[in-house]
């Protein structure tokens, strides 16, 4: 185990990928597809970089690495769908991150031009509205233009090991309406 060390620590001229990866994945996220329609096909990819922007007006962030197949269709489409994967939706993660699922077809659903996963822990349809460079990645802001939750409890990846929540019964609080 490692042991957290603060005279270990210094400022790195080059930063290693290994760890990079090590450190960043020690961060609990949940897992979404984004999607999206572009030239008549629907293309989805697994992502875990997705994140509120704006409550007003209502933004999201998702970003997209620009050697991914999804860049160009995303860029060019102008409009994404997040689905928030469910516990139980592992496999629709592996499907969109390069493992297809032969025995199951992925069901989606449309929210206006927009095609979503049908049975999400949550869905969010967005407009592009501005794209920022990011070093190998694009930032993608959308105005979001559609929102569903349901009563499912989410996917989450940890480590890269697909995992579950345990609710403690202390809960966290309440946000000053300022801040959120």
């Amino acid at each position: 185990m490692d042991v957290y060390d603060p005279g270990m620590m210094q400022e790195q001229d080059t930063i290693d990928r290994a760890l990079f990866r090590r450190v960043m994945s020690s961060f609990a996220t949940g897992v979404t597809v984004i999607t999206t329609e572009a030239h008549g096909e629907i293309r989805g990819m697994t992502a875990n970089a997705f994140m509120s922007g704006s409550l007003e007006p209502p933004l999201c962030v998702v970003s997209i690495g620009k050697r991914a197949r999804m860049h160009p269709h995303l860029a060019s489409a102008g409009h994404f769908g997040v689905s928030i994967l469910a516990k139980d939706q592992e496999r629709l993660s592996q499907h969109f991150a390069g493992g297809p699922v032969a025995d199951r077809a992925p069901e989606f659903v449309q929210a206006g031009r927009t095609p979503i996963l049908a049975e999400a822990a949550a869905t969010i349809a967005a407009d592009v509205i501005a794209e920022h460079d990011c070093g190998d990645h694009t930032l993608f802001i959308g105005h979001i233009r559609h929102l569903q939750a349901y009563a499912r409890a989410p996917l989450v990846v940890h480590e890269g090991h697909y995992a579950s929540l345990t609710y403690s019964q202390e809960r966290m609080p309440e946000w000053v309406g300022d801040f959120w």
